[in-house]
């Protein structure tokens, strides 16, 4: 195995180097005077950063596909207030050759005691219906697996691997809160659709060495997939109600809340509001943490924040 020796968060200005990173994205363009260059994005388990190829463009954008594994020679500079890689040189890693965990970010967090965590919640269900389609996903050791180690998104919040089974617990146990706190709530239907609402991003995303989307994914999004592998574990008990399979799909149908942000129908039902609400809740303090640590030690504030329109403050507090 090759071992990394620079991240992209040890990346400064002004150093040459040669290291092993993630080739996350190419796209060619040219120049005023119609040579081409090579735009690239380079990424490991610390984050990514942007590059360009100025010399010998062809043999460049030919030697790695977007998602392989490149070995570059760089030069690191500021452009417009922004760090920026010159490739030098780029040639294609065979993927045996290298770590996998040097690229990938990882949870912090124990995954088996996650996993242990959310599977004791599942077991406090009383509907029988509803414990025995928990159970048909707890006992397909495939989909386990997948589950325990897909990210919650790509960018956004829980990015990384172990993500979807930290925001599912943390939603799983806001929900069971959220349920004791007001009367006539289904709290076995709330705790299955938190558990469940995302179950479709372990084939919407990839995460073998890079997090990005599969065909699968992009073509049909993970409420479509989350709803069609729900439905098959359903045809799989015999006897479940159908009004019962129809509220836990609605679960995943609305849990984006509104047809703008990717949901087929909104929240008609107060579970499935409820859940909207605690995946909001979970997945935007998680972002706005994971933005407020990437900021530079000793600062007050965080830089603007573009989607969220503001600056976070941080404070003495927060640093300690």
């Amino acid at each position: 195995m090759t071992g990394k020796q620079i991240y992209v968060t040890d990346i400064v200005a002004g150093e040459t180097f040669e290291d092993i990173f993630v080739l996350a994205e190419k796209s060619m363009a040219h120049k005023r005077d119609g040579n081409p260059f090579l735009n690239v994005t380079l990424a490991d388990r610390s984050g990514q950063i942007r590059g360009v190829v100025w010399d010998d463009v062809a043999t460049a954008a030919s030697a790695a596909a977007a998602g392989d594994y490149v070995r570059v020679k760089v030069s690191a500079s500021e452009y417009r207030g922004t760090l920026q890689l010159v490739v030098k040189s780029l040639t294609s890693v065979p993927p045996e050759t290298v770590s996998p965990a040097d690229f990938l970010p990882a949870t912090k967090r124990d995954v088996a005691q996650m996993a242990a965590r959310l599977k004791a919640l599942t077991d406090t269900i009383r509907s029988p219906e509803l414990k025995a389609l928990m159970d048909a996903f707890w006992n397909d050791a495939e989909f386990v697996e997948l589950f325990k180690r897909a990210p919650a998104a790509k960018q956004m919040h829980h990015a990384y691997v172990g993500g979807l089974l930290e925001h599912t617990l943390s939603m799983s146990l806001l929900a069971d809160k959220v349920a004791g706190h007001y009367s006539g709530v289904d709290r076995d239907l709330l705790l299955v659709g938190a558990i469940l609402h995302d179950i479709g991003k372990v084939r919407e995303l990839s995460f073998t060495h890079r997090i990005d989307y599969t065909d699968e994914g992009r073509l049909l999004s993970h409420i479509v997939i989350g709803v069609q592998m729900v439905a098959e574990k359903i045809d799989s008990i015999p006897n479940f109600p159908a009004g019962l399979a129809t509220m836990v799909k609605h679960l995943i149908v609305s849990h984006h809340g509104a047809r703008e942000f990717g949901s087929p129908e909104p929240p008609k039902t107060i579970e499935a509001v409820l859940l909207n609400y605690v995946d909001e809740i979970d997945s935007r303090v998680n972002a706005i943490r994971e933005f407020m640590a990437a900021e530079a030690p000793g600062e007050n504030w965080t830089a603007y924040h573009r989607l969220l329109e503001r600056h976070f403050y941080i404070g003495e507090n927060s640093k300690s």
